[in-house]
């Protein structure tokens, strides 16, 4: 007779009888261990799991060369698409009160700006069933995964065989990337500025890729300095200083939303707890950056670029993009539509079509996917929805792995794809979904 193993509950879900776990799982949670283990002690990633569940994927998702060669081109093909966009928003200021109805320290974050939106961006793409790509959006203000991407190839390449790593060489293009954009921006570029992170303090979520971050940078002789936008001033030579020290490169990891007013989405929602932009840090950043002694990577531009009404605007001047630009939003953005727009084209007669998604959501933030969704709740979310912060987008059906949606998050730094962060759903992506390592692998 096999002895199965016992797994005895807290104290706080105790009852009177133990559970028994079969072996497979016991074989998996003790590997998961290990792993978990071995990811610790990188000092970058230190939450194996997330609300008791694991993070990550012990099966690392392969690609064809062929495979990852077409999401890469076309995640620069909508790269250059939003370049366009950009520049078109600049053409048309009237678009900033008409279609995308940013409030009025939104406009200053695009105004102060010149148009200029990225660094580093991150292009949710997906595989479909008939073959065809598609981009569901991207984030171009603050995209993460960058230390679970790395970190996670490097754990599990060893385990791989005749495949390649993705991610491999992310570390120099990111570095090179953002120095290049110093040297190009500030008035007296020195060989190793000090850089200082912005980000949410309070939130640990993504702690892993500022500690990376600051790991890479240290590593070339740079002082790094971590801290919050409330940490920022600028002084009488208007040097921005982060926590009394002066910085000449900051990476910006706090929204664009986050430092303008923040208003509600749904007709019933309450108001957020801090509404109130951040004019003094705002203002420190932007007088800094005026006198050219520092640059904010990335750019306040990006306040545009995330607003997912962007897309819808692909879609509705899609005759003032370029022949190339027209023929890249055809081929990979669904069709997407403000919400006003879609009442008045009476587009939405079966929920299962579209995905209801607000102007500046994310990780799944204000995404109601129509096909698991029931009837009620989809109308109540349409009718609840404030129309000018909503977009509708035409759902597609991705191709599963193991039962699981595959996003392959394909990074762009400087324009260039640049790697690629896997992560593993049921529906939509959200913190819950497993991050899975990627690797390369050319088919003769």
């Amino acid at each position: 007779m096999v002895a199965l193993p016992i797994q005895f509950p807290s104290a706080a879900t105790r009852n009177d009888t133990p559970k028994i776990v079969a072996p497979e799982k016991a074989a998996h949670e003790a590997d998961y261990a290990r792993f978990a283990e071995k990811l610790v002690r990188t000092g970058i990633i230190s939450d194996p799991w997330l609300y008791g569940q694991e993070r990550f994927s012990l099966s690392p998702v392969v690609l064809s060369s062929d495979t990852y060669e077409k999401f890469c081109r076309a995640a620069e093909a909508i790269g250059k698409v939003y370049n366009e966009l950009s520049e078109l928003v600049w053409q048309h200021p009237e678009w900033l009160d008409e279609f995308f109805h940013l409030t009025p320290f939104q406009k200053l974050m695009w105004l102060s700006s010149g148009g200029n939106w990225h660094a580093i961006a991150r292009l949710d793409v997906f595989l479909c069933a008939d073959g065809r790509i598609q981009i569901c959006e991207m984030n171009s203000d603050t995209p993460s995964g960058e230390a679970e991407a790395v970190i996670l190839n490097q754990l599990f390449y060893q385990d791989v065989a005749d495949c390649e790593n993705p991610n491999e060489t992310f570390e120099t293009q990111f570095i090179e990337t953002f120095l290049s954009a110093y040297r190009a921006s500030v008035k007296d570029p020195t060989a190793q500025p000090s850089v200082g992170i912005i980000y949410p303090t309070d939130m640990p979520e993504d702690l892993s890729m500022i500690l990376i971050y600051k790991s890479w940078f240290e590593k070339r002789g740079c002082n790094v300095v971590l801290g919050s936008p409330f940490n920022l001033y600028c002084d009488a030579e208007r040097n921005l200083l982060l926590l009394n020290e002066p910085i000449d490169l900051a990476i910006r990891h706090y929204k664009t939303d986050w430092w303008g007013e923040r208003l509600p989405v749904w007709k019933d929602g309450e108001d957020y707890p801090d509404p109130y932009p951040l004019d003094h840090e705002l203002y420190a950043v932007l007088k800094a950056e005026e006198h050219g002694t520092v640059v904010m990577l990335n750019p306040f531009g990006a306040v545009v670029t995330q607003n997912k009404l962007s897309m819808a605007l692909c879609w509705k001047a899609m005759g003032q993009f370029s022949h190339a630009a027209q023929e890249a939003i055809r081929a990979y953005l669904p069709e997407t539509y403000r919400l006003a727009d879609a009442w008045e084209m009476n587009v939405l007669k079966d929920k299962n079509d579209w995905v209801l998604k607000s102007d500046y959501g994310c990780e799944g933030t204000d995404v109601i996917i129509g096909k698991f969704t029931d009837e009620a709740t989809w109308k109540l979310s349409l009718d609840m929805a404030i129309t000018e912060h909503w977009v509708v987008q035409r759902y597609f059906e991705a191709a599963p792995i193991n039962g699981k949606i595959p996003n392959y998050g394909i990074y762009l730094l400087g324009g260039a794809a640049a790697g690629v962060y896997t992560r593993l759903s049921n529906m939509a992506t959200d913190y819950t979904s497993l991050t899975a390592a990627t690797y390369i692998k050319s088919v003769p």
